[in-house]
Parts: structure tokens; C-alpha cells; sequence
């Protein structure tokens, strides 16, 4: 079978990843201009097919990384970029790569994943321009006579000699030795005018990753999972969500963003992941802590409020725990906008008293919340140290397990991973740490030695 280009299909309203959501009637009506040879072809044809963040952007890159979740379609991405520049017009002709290497994990990833797996490269193909595997000489061999060596990232050395006009790299975050393999490919991409890498891979906070994105040569394209729902099961879909929305973990590896942990950080992915729980667990005293933004207005900063509880861990009022209940914190509203939120998490979690930090706003704060609610139990607390400072045993008290995570705190966790014993490393204020710190420290720092009345929420 001979496989047209696409410049032989009719004219469409279809742009790239948009047939699946058009109607069925404007459907039928471009399939039914299609000649027998371009219906036959339609299956291979990936551009018409793809959705934005498969197809490669334009320009002069060296580096294309795709950052998706899992299931987002990275692996039929990588695949159809090696297809795109191997083939020519027709099944013999020349495409603009000869010599190419896939690089992933391991060798078996290399053959189970990029090349006969569901969504790899011999998938991908039409029967006539279909490469055939060489297993001694781990090669893939086209009929135009273009090969595709692969590679193990265990064994950086191995590409070391060889030399090529392409590669694809696959889950290049994963890799033990990614630095150095990718140094490796790096000497041996020096065949032709213009030698390029597709990269697909779920992020991870590692160097190598960090690195590439950061070069002025590379271009990158990102989706989450559900981005591809359309070819994953429901059922996969409704588990991970369920178990894993609202954490970093699921921020990483359902929605494909890259965190970028701070060195020096008092908090860790790691120290986090020992923090999160499924469970609401049984409470005694509960505190909402508000701190207010220095600002208002539609730009203003966030106003910080955190939902604590304080449960009993052991025997003695030294094995105080907490879990931290919820992120309410509220960004663009005035002060009784803000107060009124606070309020609000007071009743919704039964509140045994509110902490507000008065260092911005002074006897203002105190009066705004008043004027709402006149009897509402309210601590006042003056910062007299520097955030960090506050924070450095709160965070101690994480590393002692001390504290428990109810799930769907992305936003806070990520400001705690960038707040440092030098400071806050990342844009903006730390306002949802702010409020972390008073709630935790009024809760177990500054508890009562006596062991609170529990209660099930």
C-alpha cells in the first residue's frame, strides 16, 4: 500500500487534534471527499490525528522535550517524530534522517516501549514503510534503508564511537546515569545540517532535565494525562484521580509539571510524602490562621489561611501531632473578603479559636474581623522574627512526623519546598506558609501541657 501525504488530502476545517470533537455531520462530509488511497492511508496519517503537544513546534531548535503526564501520548509522539523524519514521499524515497539512535532506560524499554510497544514505532507504521528489527544488531532497518540503532542509558559508553543525524530519547528523568548518556549522544549528533533530538519523558526535578529546558536550543511542548482520555480507561482515570489529585505526586506524574525543589529547603518532596494522609483523622482543638496580604485589589497578594487540627500521638503532651485540615486561602479580595473567608472556615470546621497575624494591617485587622463576627475567638500574633526563622521549627516538627497532611495542598506544599533557612526562594510572598507556621506553632509549639477532648470530624 502506498500512503499519500497529506498535501493529497481534501481541503478541511480540521486542525490538528480536532476531529475527535467535531461533530459527526461535518465528519462524514470530509470523509466522504476522501479518494480510496488517502482512506486507506488516513489511519498513518498522524498530523490529522494528533493533538497540539504531538506535533513538533517550528523553528530551528536542537531539542524538542515533551513533558506530559501518564497516558498524555508521549511515547505515539516520540514514534511518529522518528516516522516523520525517516520516510519520504513514497515507501523507497529518502527521508531527511539516515542514521538515528533511541535511547532509553534500558534495552528492553528501548524494544518492549519505543519500538514494539502499543504505542511504538512499529505500531505506528504502514505495512510498506514498516522497519524491520535486527535483534543481533539491536537495529531497526527501514525499507528506505534508514536505521535506528538502540541504546541503554546504563551504558552511556555505548554510544561512544557511533554517530547519528537523530535521536529519540525516552523518559530521560528516570535515567541513573542521565547526565553522562546524555553527553554521550550529545558527541555523537553530528551527521547532517541540522541534527535533532526528541526527548518524551514525565517530569522529574533532576539536573539533566533542568538543564535542557533551560537551553536556548530547546523547545518544548506539555499535557496532562487527560489530555489523551479519549484512548485510556475510564476506570484508570477515576483511580488515579481519586488517589492522587491534590499532591505534588499527582502534579508530576497525572499533569506533567516539573517542581523544582530549592536546595536547602526546610521542606522535601520526600519530607512531604511522610505528610500526606487519606484519612481526616479524629481532632481535638482545631485553628484557622490568617495572614493577611499587605495589599488589595484584583493583584494583591494571597491572603494566607491554613485549617489545623491538633490530635493526641502518645502519652505526654510531647507527642502532640497535627493535621493540617485545609488551604482556604483566598487571593483578590478586600478585607472583609478575606476576613469573611477566614470566618468561614471557622464554621466549617467547627473552630475552637482564629490566629491572625497583625504585622501589615495592625488594630485594622482585629476591627475588620469584629466587625463580621464580634464574638469569634481571636489570637493576635506580631512577627518579631523572620519568616524562616518561624519556620524552621515548624519544619522540625514534620521531620519528627509530627504532622499529617489531609490530601489537596499543591499550592501550599509547593511554597514550603522553597522556603529556605535563608529565606523564601521563590516569587512573591509566602503567605500560605505564613499561615501554616501560626496555625502549627499555636497548636503544638504553644500548646496547653494538657491532653485535648477528641472529637470526629
Amino acid at each position: 500500500m502506498h500512503t499519500p501525504s497529506t498535501s493529497k488530502l481534501p481541503e478541511t476545517k480540521f486542525a490538528a487534534g480536532s476531529i475527535a470533537s467535531s461533530d459527526a455531520a461535518s465528519l462524514e462530509r470530509w470523509l466522504a471527499g476522501l479518494g480510496q488511497g488517502a482512506e486507506l492511508a488516513l489511519p498513518y496519517l498522524f498530523e490529522v490525528w494528533a493533538m497540539p503537544h504531538q506535533l513538533p513546534p517550528e523553528g530551528d531548535w536542537r531539542a524538542w522535550v515533551i513533558l506530559g503526564g501518564r497516558g498524555a501520548g508521549k511515547t505515539r509522539a516520540g514514534a511518529e517524530w522518528v516516522r516523520s523524519v525517516v520516510e519520504g514521499s513514497k515507501p523507497l524515497d529518502h527521508g531527511r534522517c539516515r542514521r538515528l539512535a533511541l535511547v532509553g532506560e534500558t534495552q528492553d524499554q528501548v524494544r518492549e516501549v519505543m519500538i514494539f510497544g502499543d504505542s511504538g514505532i512499529m505500531a505506528c507504521s504502514p505495512p510498506d514503510r514498516r522497519p524491520e528489527w535486527k535483534a543481533s544488531r539491536k537495529c531497526l532497518v527501514w525499507p528506505n534503508g534508514a536505521e535506528a540503532m538502540a541504546f541503554s542509558a546504563h551504558e552511556p559508553e555505548g554510544l561512544r564511537g557511533p554517530q547519528f543525524d537523530g535521536a529519540w530519547v525516552d523518559e530521560l528523568a528516570k535515567w541513573r546515569k542521565g547526565q553522562d548518556t546524555w553527553d554521550m549522544l550529545q558527541f555523537a549528533l553530528r551527521l547532517g545540517e541540522r541534527p535533532q533530538v526528541c526527548v518524551t519523558t514525565t517530569p522529574r526535578n533532576v539536573a539533566v532535565l533542568k538543564r535542557l529546558l533551560e537551553a536556548p536550543s530547546t523547545v518544548s511542548t506539555h499535557a496532562p494525562t487527560e489530555a489523551n482520555r479519549a484512548n485510556l480507561a475510564e476506570s484508570f482515570l477515576q483511580e488515579v484521580r481519586a488517589r492522587y489529585a491534590g499532591t505534588r505526586l499527582g502534579r508530576q506524574e497525572l499533569d506533567g509539571v516539573l517542581f523544582d525543589d530549592v536546595e536547602g529547603a526546610l521542606w522535601t518532596e520526600d519530607l512531604l510524602d511522610g505528610a500526606r494522609g487519606q484519612d481526616v483523622p479524629v481532632c481535638g482543638r482545631i485553628v484557622v490562621a490568617v495572614d493577611p496580604p499587605a495589599s488589595s485589589g484584583a493583584k494583591a497578594d494571597t491572603c494566607g489561611i491554613v485549617v489545623a487540627g491538633l490530635r493526641q500521638g502518645g502519652q505526654g503532651p510531647d507527642d502532640l501531632r497535627a493535621v493540617v485540615l485545609e488551604d482556604a486561602s483566598v487571593q483578590g479580595l478586600g478585607p472583609s473578603g478575606w476576613a469573611q473567608a477566614a470566618l468561614d472556615a471557622m464554621a466549617r470546621w467547627q473552630g475552637d479559636r482564629l490566629v491572625a497575624e497583625v504585622n501589615q494591617g495592625g488594630d485594622m485587622v482585629e476591627a475588620v474581623i469584629r466587625s463580621l463576627d464580634p464574638h469569634v475567638p481571636l489570637t493576635k500574633v506580631h512577627a518579631s522574627r523572620g519568616k524562616a526563622a518561624r519556620a524552621e521549627p515548624v519544619a522540625a516538627l514534620y521531620e519528627q512526623g509530627r504532622v499529617a497532611h489531609a490530601p489537596g495542598f499543591e499550592l501550599l506544599e509547593e511554597q514550603m519546598c522553597r522556603m529556605t533557612a535563608q529565606g523564601y526562594e521563590g516569587a512573591g510572598s509566602p503567605d500560605r506558609v505564613d499561615a501554616l507556621v501560626w496555625a502549627l506553632t499555636d497548636l503544638v509549639l504553644r500548646a496547653p501541657r494538657s491532653r485535648p477532648a477528641l472529637r470526629t470530624l
